[in-house]
């Protein structure tokens, strides 16, 4: 068997140093999309638990301007109160 030359072992260390950069880099890959995609799932669950919210709130919304519901605030908190019919006048131009 013949052995290497100095330039034969400087490139089979090379090129041996470059497998364990390439495996590496690799790793350090895998590792961050993993991160990235729990990362993702994580913003998800946000986006779904503040869709809930939102929808909640639009229906509070809704139901606080439904007409029973203002007139009932008008009622109890400006102690406002229908006219009696027979006070109220109607002015034709």
């Amino acid at each position: 068997m013949k052995s290497m030359s100095g330039r034969q072992w400087i490139i089979a260390v090379v090129l041996w140093f470059a497998v364990l950069a390439s495996a590496a880099g690799a790793i350090y890959t895998s590792h961050r999309a993993r991160e990235q995609f729990v990362e993702l799932e994580r913003l998800n669950r946000e986006r779904d638990r503040l869709e809930v919210t939102w929808g909640q709130l639009e229906l509070d919304k809704a139901s606080l301007s439904a007409n029973a519901n203002v007139e009932q605030v008008a009622a109890i908190r400006l102690k406002m109160a229908p006219p009696d019919p027979a006070a109220i006048q109607v002015v034709k131009p």
